[in-house]
């Protein structure tokens, strides 16, 4: 009898296949225990890929085994290979030599003794200005602390004894700025300068210098002096010069003898009409004006002949000035004018010996430069002395030297680039209360509060108040209307400069503001603040009555950089930054338009919502500390 078949239990099946799985696992491990002992450098158990195991042993030395497979390859592989190292050992980049590493360690210890261990970030990203080494600013302040006095210039008696009744006339302290102590004696001695330059078109000597100095520092008469020097040196050697005067005094003696009572002058025209020896170029009208005056007032005793030529005079006036039948020994222009005269008659540069361009940074811009290289050009066969003239060294101008000028030498002084320290700079942040964004009020009230502290006290004569001058420079043209239109409703004589304004009208408004003349006014009750010169409730819809009164001792001009370049605003003691400057030279030419020759001035900004903030702060502890804003 057949026995039934039963099935297995369940439970059992499962015993019998855990039991199957573990035996496959032993057999495996057997065999990897004798591939190991087949090949001994392999490695036997290494960790999976994604374990942490091994990380509290990362930063700790191993002892090296040896292994020909891991020694052929590199230490670091793959893009992962310089990960969970101490140092960085980047492959392909070598390393610096121990005493490379010192040098580089011990010139920035240097900088940073001379400029602090901070430094200019924000400045350093406008890269604006060229640098000048402190170590060659030490060394012309030890050239220059001999220099007390202008008699210690080599100059002509005559011309020596101009400058303190013509040029600083009126001033009690006659001494030599630093920048006339170092561009006077250079200039005077550029024959046998080391660092002149050879014309290579006609081999003759030519000085080539750069005259680089902070603003109100008397640039203007450090080569003025020594120009004037040589057209009266010039003169008195020049052959023609003489036989014309020996002729003529020839005339004189037989219209005398001859008994006529009204002699006619000579028809023969001077030998340098149409072809003056010194020429100086300046890039506005108001410098033609501001330069040519000054040179107007040495003429009264150096006796030489100067003449004014901008597009403020008629054509007539430019013509009979130029081609005088009593000659031209200096002429003041503007290089678009004397470009359009130079193309009609190319004569009037044949005789020129010395070139100034003064506000070179702007001559050589990209405005004015082909206009100035092509005067440069014409006048280079018989030029002896080119001087290039600046507050600021751009560093577009410095390149363009390196390559046209090599061989210039640079007269600079120890403050270039610096705000003098006696000019202060407060900052005002238009976001915060009262002003709330609205820079037009905040401007307002920062000339209200100048013009109530001024009402506070006498002016020059008791009884009679200060009438204060006051700049305000803002970047766009457009502007400038604006903002004096604003300040006028505000009950401010204020009026706008810009480069639509006519300049007939511009020498007007500029007029009162160069003038080193004191303005005095009636004394009387200030009107107080500007808060209380304006109504405190208006019903809507209704239009605004006007201001109450006016601000009787104030005087402002609101102007674009425009007023900021060489305009010798010798009154001004305050200047406001209506809009943040984009770069430090504006900074240091509008700021320099107060604080000049010695005196102390004030410098306000305004600084809004989107203006660098931090230029304004380092542009302010530059100021304090007396350093360069490079």
């Amino acid at each position: 009898m057949l026995r039934p078949k039963t099935s297995a239990c369940l439970l059992c099946s499962f015993r019998a296949a855990r039991q199957a799985r573990h035996t496959s696992i032993r057999q495996w491990q057997a065999v990897a225990a004798l591939s190991v002992k087949q090949h001994p450098t392999r490695v036997s158990i290494r960790p999976a890929r994604m374990s942490l195991a091994g990380a509290n042993d990362v930063a700790r030395s191993r002892p090296k085994q040896i292994d020909t497979v891991s020694s052929r390859r590199r230490r670091q592989d793959g893009p992962f290979g310089g990960m969970n190292l101490k140092e960085a050992k980047i492959r392909g980049v070598p390393e610096r030599p121990a005493g490379q590493q010192e040098k580089r360690a011990d010139n920035r210890r240097s900088r940073e003794d001379v400029r602090g261990p901070k430094g200019f970030k924000a400045l350093k990203m406008q890269r604006s200005l060229a640098a000048v080494s402190y170590a060659q600013r030490s060394q012309v302040k030890e050239r220059i602390a001999a220099i007390d006095s202008f008699e210690q210039f080599k100059l002509l008696p005559v011309v020596q004894s101009s400058i303190s009744t013509q040029a600083l006339q009126g001033m009690a302290d006659i001494r030599p700025t630093p920048v006339q102590r170092i561009a006077i004696p250079a200039l005077l001695g550029s024959e046998t300068a080391k660092g002149r330059a050879k014309s290579k078109e006609v081999g003759v000597a030519r000085g080539d210098f750069l005259i680089a100095a902070e603003t109100g520092s008397g640039k203007t008469l450090s080569y003025l002096i020594p120009t004037i020097n040589a057209v009266k040196l010039a003169e008195a050697a020049d052959a023609d010069v003489a036989a014309y005067e020996k002729e003529l005094e020839e005339e004189k003696l037989r219209q005398k003898e001859s008994g006529v009572v009204a002699p006619p002058v000579s028809d023969l025209p001077h030998p340098t009409t149409g072809r003056p020896r010194a020429i100086i170029l300046v890039p506005t009208a108001e410098l033609v004006e501001q330069v040519g005056n000054l040179v107007k007032s040495f003429s009264h005793t150096v006796k030489f002949r100067s003449a004014k030529l901008s597009s403020s005079f008629s054509g007539k006036v430019i013509r009979n000035r130029l081609f005088s039948p009593r000659g031209i020994d200096i002429i003041v222009s503007t290089p678009h004018l004397l470009s359009s005269i130079a193309d009609a008659d190319p004569n009037i540069l044949s005789r020129v010996t010395h070139l100034i361009v003064d506000e070179a940074d702007s001559l050589l811009d990209r405005g004015f430069s082909p206009l100035t290289q092509a005067i440069v050009d014409r006048a280079t066969p018989s030029l002896k002395q080119l001087v290039l003239c600046s507050a600021t060294i751009p560093r577009s101008m410095d390149s363009f030297m390196h390559k046209r000028f090599p061989d210039i030498r640079r007269l600079t002084t120890p403050n270039l680039h610096a705000i003098p320290r006696r000019v202060q700079l407060g900052v005002v942040d238009v976001e915060r209360t009262p002003y709330q964004g609205n820079k037009n009020l905040a401007c307002a009230d920062q000339i209200w509060s100048i013009g109530k502290a001024a009402a506070d006290h006498d002016g020059p004569v008791k009884g009679q108040m200060d009438v204060k001058r006051v700049l305000v420079f803002v970047n766009e043209r457009e502007k400038a209307q604006e903002v004096a239109d604003y300040l006028v409703a505000k009950g401010v004589d204020a009026i706008a400069l810009s480069r639509d304004t006519p300049e007939q009208r511009q020498s007007e408004m500029l007029a009162s503001f160069t003038s080193s003349e004191p303005l005095l006014g009636p004394k009387e009750d200030h009107p107080g603040t500007l808060a209380d010169n304006q109504p405190n409730y208006l019903p809507f819809g209704q239009p605004s009555p006007g201001v109450k009164r006016q601000l009787p001792n104030m005087k402002v001009l609101v102007t674009t950089d425009l007023g900021s370049r060489g305009i010798d605003t010798l009154a001004v003691r305050n200047v406001i930054l209506y809009d943040v400057p984009h770069s430090t030279i504006d900074f240091i030419h509008r700021l320099g338009r107060t604080g000049r020759m010695g005196r102390r001035g004030r410098g306000i900004v305004l600084v809004g919502k989107n203006d660098r903030r931090d230029v304004v702060a380092e542009v302010k502890e530059g100021m304090f500390r007396g350093q360069a804003l490079i």
